[in-house]
C-alpha cells in the first residue's frame, strides 16, 4: 500500500486523561479525536488493544483478538444505566500523570462486576439479542477467552500450564466440564468484551466520519500464558508435558547486548500453520480489522527468519535461525483476505531478504530519526537516504522523548544533529524534528504526542529491557490547547500533507 502524503499522532488509548485513573473510551478519547481532526492529522496510530497481563505490556497480553475491559468508560456504562451515581462515590485519588495499574485495576473491577450484574438482571430484548449476535459471531476465540480468563481468576491468576492437567491440555471433557462450572464468570468476559466492542466501535466511526484512520499493531509473538497458546497448542512450540515453550523467541547477540534479548514466547510451528492455510492468522487479522483500518506488523523481519532459543536456556546466546514462511504466509493472507492495508516493523537486524519480502508487497517501512545521527551520511535513518513508501516517526513508543533522547545522546551526535539541522531555534529540538519529519519525503508522518507536547524522558512510555514502571504515562485534561492545535496545523499545510477534502 501507499500512503498520501499526510500525517498523524502516535497515542495509546491508555493516555487519555481520566477520573478513573486510566485512559477510556469516554469524552477525552472523543476530544483527541476533535484535536486531530481540527489540527488536519489524518491519522491515529494506536498500540495493541488486547488485555495485559504482568507488566501492564501491550506487547504481552492474554489474547491476540480480545479488547482490554481497562479502556472501558465507566461514564459510557453510567449513560446505558449500567452504573450509577452512587458506584462512584468515594474514588480513589489517582496520580496525575502515572498510571497506578494495581488501584485502577481494584476500583475498575468493582465497577465493572456491578454493571454486569445490572445488565444480565436488566437487559432489554433488542440488546440482548446484539450480545447474543456478538457472541455467535465471535466465537472463534471470545469462547476459548472467556473460559481462560474465567480459569485464570479461578486457579488464582496463575499460568495455564500450572493449572490442573487435564485442563491444562485443553482435554474436551474437561473443557466441557468447566465451562459449565464457571458459566457466571464466562458469561462476564463476554460481557467485558460485548461493551469493548461497543465502546470502540463507536469511537471508531466518530474517527472516520471526520476522515481519521486508525493505525493498529499486531506483535508477531504472543504471550506464552495466553488464550491463544493455551486453546491452540498444536501450532506453537510447546513442550506436551509441561507446557513450557520448547522454543523461545529472541533475538541473537549484538552491539547492544553480549547476551541478545531473550522474549520467552513460544515460536509458532509453521508447518503445521501452514496445512491448514494459517487459519490462526487469518482470524488474527480480520479480529484486529474489526477494530483498525491499518495494521503495524511488529517484528516483521520473524517472518523471514526468527531466532529460536531452546527450552532452559536463561539468555539467547545459544539460540539459532530458522527460516520463516516468508512470502508463502502472505500470498496465502491476500488470497483470504484480499489487500491488507500493512506497515512492516523492520527496525533492527534487517537483511536483503527481509527487504525484498517487504517490497514484494509493496508495504511501507518505517524511519526513526532518533536513529538517523549516530554514523555518517550513509544512515539509512537520514531523511535523504529514505524513500517515499514509508512512515517516518521521530520516534516510537520504545524511544525515549525527542527532549529525552537530545539530553542523553554523546556529545559528538548532539553535535552532528544540530549540524544537520543548521542549530535549534527557540521553538525547542522537538518541533526542529517534528518539522523534519514534516518535511521528509516520507509518505507518512507519525509524532508521539509526547514530542507534539515537548515532554522530557518522564513521559516515556516504554523502556526496553526494564520490566516494571512502562506503559504507565498519561496526560492531563486541557493540554490539547488551541495554540498548539494551530502550530501543527500549520507544519502540515506547510509541508503538503494536508487533507485532500
Amino acid at each position: 500500500m501507499h500512503f498520501p502524503r499526510s500525517s498523524g499522532i502516535l497515542l495509546h488509548p491508555t493516555s487519555f486523561p481520566s477520573r478513573f485513573g486510566i485512559g477510556d473510551l469516554g469524552a477525552e478519547a472523543y476530544k483527541f479525536i476533535d484535536f486531530l481532526a481540527q489540527s488536519d492529522q489524518q491519522y491515529w496510530q494506536i498500540l495493541p488493544l488486547g488485555p495485559t497481563g504482568y507488566g501492564n505490556s501491550p506487547y504481552s497480553c492474554y489474547s491476540a483478538m480480545a479488547g482490554n475491559p481497562l479502556l472501558l468508560s465507566p461514564e459510557k456504562l453510567h449513560e446505558e444505566g449500567l452504573l450509577t451515581d452512587e458506584d462512584f462515590a468515594n474514588l480513589p485519588d489517582f496520580p496525575l500523570d502515572k498510571v497506578d495499574y494495581d488501584r485502577v485495576i481494584q476500583t475498575k473491577r468493582r465497577l465493572l462486576r456491578k454493571a454486569c450484574d445490572r445488565f444480565k438482571a436488566n437487559v432489554s430484548p433488542e440488546l440482548q439479542e446484539e450480545f447474543t449476535e456478538f457472541c455467535t459471531a465471535k466465537a472463534s476465540w471470545l469462547e476459548d477467552f472467556a473460559l481462560f480468563m474465567a480459569l485464570h481468576r479461578h486457579f488464582g491468576d496463575t499460568s495455564w500450564y500450572e493449572w490442573e492437567t487435564e485442563i491444562a491440555h485443553f482435554q474436551p471433557e474437561a473443557v466441557a466440564q468447566w465451562r459449565a462450572k464457571l458459566s457466571d464468570e464466562i458469561y462476564y468476559r463476554k460481557f467485558l468484551q460485548f461493551q469493548f466492542y461497543r465502546q470502540w466501535k463507536a469511537l471508531k466511526e466518530y474517527a472516520s466520519d471526520r476522515h481519521i484512520q486508525i493505525i493498529g499493531d499486531i506483535p508477531i509473538y504472543v504471550a506464552h500464558n495466553s488464550a491463544d497458546v493455551w486453546a491452540n497448542r498444536d501450532i506453537f512450540a510447546i513442550d506436551e508435558e509441561t507446557g513450557a515453550a520448547a522454543l523461545m523467541a529472541g533475538v541473537p547477540p549484538d552491539y547492544f547486548s553480549q547476551t541478545g534479548q531473550l522474549w520467552g514466547n513460544p515460536v509458532y510451528k509453521w508447518d503445521k500453520l501452514q496445512e491448514n492455510n494459517y487459519q490462526w492468522w487469518v482470524e488474527r487479522f480480520k479480529a484486529t480489522f474489526d477494530y483498525v483500518d491499518i495494521v503495524r506488523i511488529d517484528h516483521f523481519l520473524g517472518f523471514e527468519g526468527y531466532w529460536a532459543v531452546p527450552q532452559g536456556e536463561n539468555t539467547a546466546v545459544n539460540g539459532g535461525w530458522v527460516k520463516g514462511p516468508s512470502a508463502a504466509f502472505f500470498e496465502t493472507i491476500k488470497q483470504e483476505l484480499g489487500d491488507l492495508p500493512i506497515i512492516a516493523e523492520d527496525l533492527g537486524l534487517i537483511t536483503p531478504e527481509v527487504i525484498a519480502l517487504r517490497d514484494k508487497f509493496e508495504f511501507p517501512g518505517m524511519k526513526i530519526l532518533h536513529f538517523a545521527f549516530g554514523g555518517g551520511s550513509d544512515n539509512p535513518y537520514l531523511p535523504f537516504n529514505i524513500n517515499r513508501n514509508c512512515v517516518i516517526y521521530t520516534g516510537t513508543h520504545d524511544n525515549n522523548t525527542t527532549i529525552g533522547w537530545f539530553n542523553r545522546i554523546p556529545d559528538y551526535e548532539r553535535h552532528n544533529v544540530i549540524s544537520y539541522l543548521g542549530g535549534i531555534s527557540e521553538e525547542g529540538i522537538h518541533w526542529e524534528l517534528i518539522r523534519l519529519a514534516f518535511g521528509s519525503i516520507a509518505n507518512l508522518a507519525i509524532v508521539p504526542l509526547q514530542d507534539i507536547l515537548g515532554l522530557g524522558e518522564e513521559a516515556q512510555m516504554n523502556r526496553p529491557g526494564i520490566a516494571e514502571g512502562n506503559w504507565d504515562w498519561y496526560y492531563r485534561s486541557g493540554i490539547l490547547t488551541d495554540q498548539l492545535c494551530d502550530r501543527l496545523k500549520t507544519l502540515t499545510h506547510i509541508y503538503g500533507r494536508k487533507p485532500a477534502r
